[in-house]
């Protein structure tokens, strides 16, 4: 496969980039657009989403952990075509609003083409100590199908050179820190099916600087809440926070979860999606409220104990991810922690696209040359540019 990233992309200057992003709390694919050169944002474009049906959701999630096999062939079949799907009725809408735009005489700049595709996939399993990381979807079937460079396969360098291989979104909240104009220490908070937080310094000029990042995952987050409610309810998720509100937070089950080795780790570390499954143990002779209440308690608590690693107070944690629109989660983060806890919209960004934006600004950052990780954020030796870059018409 093609790694040459002047192969791919000869234009100059920002790029309009789409990113993609499947998470491990496995409901589906955000995609979505930014305009940059790899080091700054100069805007935002659209952005769209697609649900996995049931059918897809649990294949998916047949495949969690697995490393090879047919599960894995086959989760990897459904989200090269969900992200094809998805992306093709995309870049035609998006072409018919910007050539309408452009005819208006709205913003002619808007009506350039796609340059470049950052794809994340679906990561099924992940022990970078030991095996390694894993994200299934073909990057250069998607590069064919679209005709647009596609850059892929962020992590597996990152991991050969020693790093946890995650989280990689810290570069581009470091990005993000700049274009909102910050001049003081803050925490970009994700809460997907695992918590993770990135503290970022904007005094610093580059994200790959020493103390400007530092990155880990916190500890589970939605993945098991989205269990035990699918499990026992029938629901994909706690949504708005129901079940949880009325239920209590078992304090015996919540000391025996921080007691865990991983929150004595010092970071950068990183989780995979199942590996506090036995959580669920823990509450299993709960009430449904309140072993909710309890699965939400110990995101919040592993979260308070994360922020013990910050160099310094945060100015405020911005919090996106699926886990801000749980209001008993955000209390008790609030309650938790000696700093503001806000949505990220509370700044004017988009907390269910800012992962895949994340993948976007990667994937520039790819086809520039420059890196996606460093020593602060995922532990790798070096500062690394990982990814693939899949260009239309070649053969990888």
């Amino acid at each position: 496969m093609s790694r040459t990233s002047n192969r791919a992309i000869a234009k100059t200057g920002p790029l309009r980039a789409l990113g993609t992003m499947s998470g491990t709390s496995l409901d589906g694919v955000d995609a979505a657009i930014v305009v940059t050169d790899g080091v700054s944002i100069h805007g935002f474009g659209g952005s769209c989403y697609h649900a996995y049906e049931p059918v897809e959701r649990a294949q998916l999630a047949s495949a969690l952990g697995q490393w090879h096999g047919p599960q894995v062939d086959a989760a990897g079949e459904i989200v090269t075509r969900a992200h094809a799907d998805l992306l093709k009725r995309f870049l035609a809408e998006q072409a018919e609003a910007d050539q309408a735009e452009a005819e208006a005489g709205v913003d002619p700049s808007r009506s350039a083409p796609v340059d470049v595709i950052g794809f994340h996939g679906q990561t099924l399993a992940h022990a970078p100590r030991l095996q390694g990381t894993l994200q299934v979807g073909d990057g250069a079937a998607l590069a064919q199908t679209l005709g647009v460079p596609v850059v892929w396969d962020f992590r597996s360098d990152d991991v050969r050179l020693g790093g946890e291989g995650a989280p990689l979104a810290p570069f581009f909240h470091f990005a993000c820190a700049k274009y909102l104009k910050r001049d003081k220490p803050l925490c970009f908070l994700n809460l997907g099916g695992v918590g993770n937080i990135t503290y970022v310094d904007p005094r610093f000029d580059a994200p790959e600087e020493p103390s400007a990042l530092l990155a880990f995952d916190t500890g589970p987050a939605n993945a098991p809440i989205n269990d035990l409610v699918q499990a026992r309810c029938g629901q994909p998720m706690d949504e708005g926070g129901r079940i949880a509100l009325g239920g209590e937070v078992e304090t015996g089950a919540l000391e025996l979860f921080l007691a865990e080795p991983y929150f004595a780790r010092m970071p950068p570390k990183s989780l995979d999606r199942n590996d506090f499954s036995e959580m669920i143990d823990l509450v299993s002779e709960l009430s449904d409220r309140d072993a909710t209440a309890t699965l939400t308690g110990m995101c919040a608590a592993a979260v308070a104990q994360g922020m013990e690693h910050c160099p310094e107070a945060p100015e405020v944690v911005l919090v996106t991810g699926g886990g801000r629109h749980n209001p008993v989660l955000m209390e008790m983060l609030r309650v938790s922690l000696d700093c503001p806890v806000a949505p990220i919209e509370s700044v004017g960004l988009d907390g269910d696209m800012l992962e895949a934006q994340a993948f976007a600004h990667l994937a520039v950052r790819v086809a520039r040359g420059l890196p996606t990780s460093c020593p602060g954020t995922t532990g790798v030796r070096a500062c690394v540019g990982g990814g693939v870059v899949s260009v239309p018409g070649t053969s990888d």
